[in-house]
């Protein structure tokens, strides 16, 4: 198979009319040089150049294939400049996965302020709360929320916590407020299906930072979690909502806390990279601005009463 580097190599030398200054140009050494125009010439059966102690002339045969050959490898310079160029600048497409409810909480604008700061970038988002396979779905960054079990993942923590209990007051006018994480497995709960059996478990912090194993069950189960704050909302029960997602209808009065002592804990929110290595500039911008943006947002850390901030 033909050897690229050496064709350019030729091109360099032919070009230059000198084999020590082609090995300048190439930062090599020029006995290193000529073995591999040799070796060229040897694979193509055929001398391209005339060498003699004071002279460096190209045969018909070198003419020739300079000829067929400079466009080539001119546009392939050009190309690594330009690549080079860009790799300044945050370009190209950015596949980004995300939860079904991303943009409840994550403004449009802040999608829009950021394509207009970086007009060669393409966001593409994948809305799902299933967990994306980044490799199989070329994605190139996916927020997650919730613990991370695969540790080779390259991944980025926002929020260590994960908001709070959330009820309809319609539903509390019904049913009361829990006093006590004892009584919470006396409510309805709104959540996610189980692991196993009926019995789903809550992972809460209470003001001092202990955490509390919960067993709760409801009549109301949903793997999504922009359903699971309709179904609070209506009245269905107690549900476990991140603070941020719940903002705009706490405001309306269509939820209140419930025990606003604890948080849930052990969930937080992370950016996952599909690489380690390579990020390209166009993902670590955007990865950059929303990890800005979400940390500034009051809504990730509620003030209440006695505890930390998330």
């Amino acid at each position: 198979m033909l050897d690229l580097n050496e064709v350019a190599m030729f091109v360099q030398v032919a070009r230059l009319g000198s084999f020590a200054e082609a090995a300048r140009h190439l930062r090599m050494p020029s006995a290193t040089l000529s073995r591999r125009v040799r070796q060229l010439e040897a694979h193509l059966g055929t001398r391209l150049l005339q060498r003699s102690t004071r002279k460096l002339a190209l045969t018909s045969a070198g003419q020739a294939f300079l000829e067929r050959c400079l466009p080539a490898v001119e546009e392939l310079m050009g190309a690594g400049k330009l690549q080079l160029a860009g790799g300044q600048e945050p370009s190209g497409p950015v596949r980004v996965a995300a939860p079904a409810n991303f943009f409840d909480f994550f403004p449009m604008e802040w999608v829009s302020a950021f394509l207009s700061a970086n007009p060669r970038v393409r966001l593409d988002f994948v809305l799902s709360d299933a967990v994306a396979d980044l490799v199989a779905e070329r994605i190139d960054v996916a927020f997650r929320g919730g613990p991370l079990r695969d540790a080779s993942d390259a991944k980025r923590r926002i929020f260590a916590s994960y908001g709070g209990l959330f009820a309809s007051p319609g539903y509390v006018a019904a049913h009361g407020q829990p006093a006590s994480l004892d009584e919470l497995g006396e409510h309805h709960c709104v959540t996610p299906p189980p692991d196993t059996g009926r019995l789903s478990t809550w992972l809460l912090q209470d003001a001092e930072g202990v955490e509390h194993d919960v067993h709760v069950c409801g009549r109301f189960v949903s793997n999504m979690e922009d359903v699971r704050r309709k179904a609070a909302c209506a009245g269905l029960g107690i549900a476990a909502l991140p603070s941020i997602v719940v903002a705009s209808d706490l405001a309306a009065g269509r939820l209140v806390r419930v025990l606003p002592q604890y948080r849930r804990a052990g969930r937080g929110l992370s950016v996952i990279y599909a690489s380690r290595h390579h990020i390209p500039h166009a993902v670590s911008a955007f990865v950059e601005m929303a990890m800005e943006k979400l940390a500034a947002s009051p809504d990730w850390s509620p003030a209440s009463p006695g505890m930390p901030a998330g």
